[in-house]
């Protein structure tokens, strides 16, 4: 299938997503993969990563990018050769990625119940408070993911989700707020953006 919805999050930010509908071998035969990603798709144990991560590349190709445009540092972060940033997240059957010129993070969730029942680990919950359950479940999806998101970009050992990383309170329909980052002594401002597509949430945070 091909690109299914690309969101204009702002002003140089395009966030890209991919609806898998092929096979693994449809994808594979796809793509142009170089020696280090062949290596790293031979030892994913499960077909939906393999997948997900083959339909990342389908995007690059999409928009005029290939595999080989793309490295990974020795932290696992993604970068474009041109300098631009990007930000890579795949969740079952989609695949998405940010591309900006600033230092972004994404994120892709499925919408799930599991993500309610951890809400604890990892959110102050009475920013759930009298939501019905449909929107609670939205709402720790998005907080999942601006934790994610915020990690992403700060990419540091020692933060935890629940202790460093906090969100100002919102609504689902703002789809809009603020995160902070309180570690080392140090505090971090970041903006967020969320949307839902299907039964996804997805997230993007910059640096404030």
């Amino acid at each position: 299938m091909p690109l299914v919805e690309l969101y204009n999050v702002k002003e140089n930010t395009i966030v890209y997503f991919w609806k898998i509908s092929e096979d693994y071998h449809s994808l594979f035969h796809a793509v142009d993969l170089k020696n280090a990603s062949l290596e790293r798709l031979q030892h994913m144990k499960s077909q939906e990563h393999q997948k997900g991560f083959l339909a990342v590349r389908m995007i690059l190709q999409h928009i005029g990018y290939t595999d080989h445009d793309l490295y990974y540092d020795n932290h696992g972060k993604p970068h474009l050769l041109n300098g631009k940033h990007i930000s890579i997240s795949h969740s079952h059957e989609f695949s998405a990625i940010a591309i900006s010129d600033i230092a972004i993070g994404l994120d892709l969730e499925k919408i799930k119940e599991k993500t309610l029942k951890i809400a604890p680990r990892f959110m102050d919950t009475s920013h759930l408070a009298n939501l019905s359950i449909a929107n609670q479940l939205i709402k720790a999806t998005v907080v999942w993911g601006i934790k994610e998101t915020v990690f992403k970009i700060k990419n540091e050992k020692g933060i935890s989700f629940p202790n460093h990383i906090a969100e100002e309170r919102f609504t689902i329909e703002d789809k809009h707020t603020f995160a902070y980052l309180n570690f080392k002594n140090t505090t971090e401002k970041f903006e967020v953006y969320f949307n839902q597509i299907e039964d996804y949430i997805f997230v993007c945070t910059f640096l404030a």
